[in-house]
């Protein structure tokens, strides 16, 4: 405990992240508290308020937050000279806003109602996500964690000034490769550390990845290695997943996290088409085809 209250005290409130920690705090409960209401309202309980309906039309909570969102944003900006416990308060309403919104991710990315269908699972991944890059950054790493940044910030020389955006463009670049391979968390967590996306840039791509599309789409050899890869190293992990989803949106089953896992790689563990082949006109002018 006390070394929790020298942390809070030191890396937290003293280095100004205060209003981070309210608002991945306010996240986290607002997430929390939307879950323990969905299920209560899904299974009916009498003393729960039901849904809220403007006459014949349901009105999701992502309303709720999108309305939460914004007026937080807006008085973060109104009241930035603020004291800090107001501008906390702010971060912990944008939070639970922020919360309320992501929790209904999947509707906004697939345009209907999917909460509780397969798809729904996509609302657990953006909130995973969010918790991630939200706790990295009160934890004190940034994308420029190898440099100490508070000398840099003093004054700034030319020459410091290049090393951190070579850096920066280093970072970049690689965080694109390990993107454009399918390896969206090894991407997010490796701007934070390094060594991460110089490991994910080495490594076979995803074989439905668009690198994979690029580069493995006439070597039949390199795209047979990735998904044999692919399909030994993801399983545990598809299963990990599905079950903590499970866990969080609905009741866990076993025997639904290995055929769910078993149907997720058969759907996402295929091979990219190979890259279209350019085509040429008589002049000797090329042109891509679409």
């Amino acid at each position: 405990m006390t070394d929790f209250r020298r942390w809070w005290s030191e890396d937290v409130v003293a280095s100004g992240r205060l209003p981070l920690a309210c608002l991945l705090l306010g996240f986290i409960v607002g997430f929390i508290l939307i879950r323990i209401s969905v299920r209560l309202i899904r299974k009916q309980v009498r003393w729960w308020p039901g849904n809220v309906r403007a006459g014949d039309v349901h009105i999701h909570h992502m309303v709720f937050g999108v309305i939460l969102v914004l007026v937080s944003g807006m008085s973060m900006m109104a009241l930035y000279q603020s004291s800090v416990g107001v501008i906390s308060a702010c971060a912990a309403f944008f939070g639970v806003g922020a919360a309320l919104v992501l929790d209904e991710f999947a509707l906004i990315y697939y345009l209907r109602d999917v909460y509780w269908e397969e798809q729904g699972r996509t609302s657990v991944d953006a909130v995973f996500v969010a918790v991630a890059v939200t706790g990295l950054l009160l934890l004190g790493f940034h994308p420029l964690w190898l440099l100490d940044i508070n000398d840099f910030r003093t004054d700034p020389g030319a020459a410091e000034r290049i090393v951190i955006v070579v850096f920066a463009l280093v970072n970049l670049v690689l965080a694109a490769v390990v993107i454009a391979k399918g390896k969206i968390w090894t991407g997010l967590f490796g701007m934070f550390f390094l060594p991460l996306l110089v490991i994910g840039a080495l490594r076979l791509s995803r074989p439905g990845a668009p690198w994979a599309r690029w580069r493995y789409g006439r070597r039949k050899g390199v795209m047979r290695r990735a998904i044999a890869r692919e399909r030994r190293y993801r399983r545990p992990l598809i299963r990990a997943k599905i079950f903590v989803q499970d866990l969080v949106a609905g009741k866990p089953d076993v025997a639904h996290v290995r055929r769910a896992a078993e149907e997720e790689l058969v759907r996402t563990v295929v091979p990219a088409p190979p890259a279209p082949i350019p085509t040429y006109h008589r002049s000797g002018s090329q042109k891509i085809a679409d």
